[in-house]
């Protein structure tokens, strides 16, 4: 039988095999926190989650693990505390009144109360809660653009080499073996040599066997010296230098296009859950590649390219022209990220109005000239709270919102949904990155 150890080094002050038991048993408490915090995050600076972490509360009632201990209803007990003045053995004694019961620090008003726990998620165990189970789509994953750089990897040892280069472990070892097969002396015995030596000489009158044996040690320690410089500490033979060899490494790299209508029908609430489904898509990215870019692109009836303060709290008014914000997002493809370096995501979000004919040229653009650059695009359409029509039937909606249907029948790297409210972005999101497998049906197919 096979036996594996886990000498990972645990953290400081920490135990890893009880803080991963700890997430599994408050796992769901920590996912609703977790689904909870992403709502005010920043996109730019990585969601707003810290190197150390995230902390995250949760309710401390369910955390604790079943245990025996005494019951105060039940069991006999025949003892007398040692200073007692009132009972002797054999008294009978009542049963004190109350019972198990579940206590708490903080005040109500029906006299319930349950304290609160909290701790910090690395990042990367707040990511990991946050999309647990979800991975790239299949066709995504086998088209992932890797670029390549020139660098450098260890290629073993080498007998030459520069002296920032060497490699002290193994020349002590090659040092310490050459020693120990010649019999190099040490200076220990060469030391106790000569106190030997210096005692027989500060005998005054020594006997003839005493001047044989101090001759004899003198000899000795004459060899030993010589011996000991013959045999030096460190020999050109015992130095190793580390070598290094070129390499080419694989880079991959993302930009995500965020796209928002932010004419005068997309009010702060279509706004936030537009940041909301687009902050989500660059935690999720940013897990897949080393280096993910965000561009953002608004429009009304002319499209430009902001920065995300811009994006998401400029106010601005206008018409709505959606093909414009594709137009940009096909003029920056062509400037800054060229499609044989860059994997290209896309994410629209809008409240499905569009002028006139202008929905067609939208389809045009989506099939003709951002879909086979895109390795995954998602449209978002917001619409109204009380709408239930619209988000239960996905063969009703707008001229944008039908032709878009027409492009998700031709392209399976595209996907679209319906949302009114902030519960609705992250089953949406799930639902696109989910295993095929384990997916359901999308709206709009």
């Amino acid at each position: 039988m096979h036996h594996f150890i886990d000498r990972r080094a645990n953290p400081k002050g920490k135990s890893l095999g009880n803080r991963q038991r700890f997430l599994e048993r408050a796992r769901d408490s920590i996912k609703e926190r977790v689904d909870r915090s992403v709502r005010e995050k920043s996109i730019k600076d990585g969601g707003g989650i810290p190197a150390e972490g995230e902390k995250v509360t949760i309710p401390s009632r369910g955390l604790k693990e079943p245990r025996f201990h005494h019951s105060s209803k039940g069991g006999r007990r025949r003892h007398v505390l040692p200073g007692n003045k009132d009972f002797v053995v054999g008294d009978t004694l009542k049963r004190p009144q109350g019972g198990a019961g579940e206590g708490g620090k903080k005040a109500s008003e029906d006299g319930d109360g349950s304290d609160e726990f909290s701790f910090t998620l690395t990042r990367d165990e707040y990511l990991e809660i946050l999309f647990d189970g979800l991975e790239l789509p299949d066709l995504v994953e086998k088209a992932t653009v890797e670029t390549e750089t020139i660098g450098t990897r260890r290629a073993g040892l080498t007998t030459a080499g520069t002296p920032n280069n060497l490699n002290l472990v193994r020349t002590m070892r090659n040092s310490l073996g050459r020693r120990i097969a010649l019999q190099r002396p040490s200076a220990k015995s060469i030391s106790d040599l000569e106190q030997q030596i210096n005692e027989l000489e500060e005998i005054e009158a020594r006997t003839p066997d005493q001047d044989a044996q101090l001759a004899e040690l003198r000899q000795r320690l004459e060899v030993l010296e010589r011996k000991r410089r013959v045999v030096g500490y460190i020999d050109p033979l015992d130095l190793r230098y580390d070598t290094y060899v070129p390499e080419k490494i694989r880079n991959s790299r993302a930009v995500v296009f965020c796209l928002m209508d932010v004419s005068g029908s997309m009010q702060e609430r279509e706004k936030d859950l537009a940041k909301r489904f687009f902050l989500l898509l660059h935690l999720f990215l940013t897990r897949s590649y080393e280096h993910t870019e965000l561009v953002f692109v608004r429009h009304t009836h002319h499209a430009q390219e902001v920065d995300e303060e811009t994006f998401f709290y400029a106010r601005e008014t206008g018409g709505t022209i959606v093909s414009t914000a594709l137009e940009k997002m096909k003029e920056i493809i062509a400037e800054r990220y060229p499609p044989d370096e860059w994997n290209i995501y896309g994410a629209q979000a809008s409240d499905g109005e569009n002028f006139g004919n202008d929905s067609i040229r939208c389809k045009t653009l989506l099939l003709e000239d951002l879909l086979p650059v895109c390795q995954f695009y998602a449209y978002v359409e917001i619409v109204d709270e009380n709408a239930d029509m619209l988000l239960n039937n996905p063969e009703v909606g707008e001229d944008l919102w039908q032709n878009f249907r027409e492009v998700k029948a031709q392209a399976a790297h595209f996907e679209m949904q319906r949302v009114s409210q902030p519960s609705h972005i992250y089953p949406i999101f799930r639902e696109f990155f989910l295993p095929k497998a384990q997916g359901g049906q999308h709206a709009g197919s």
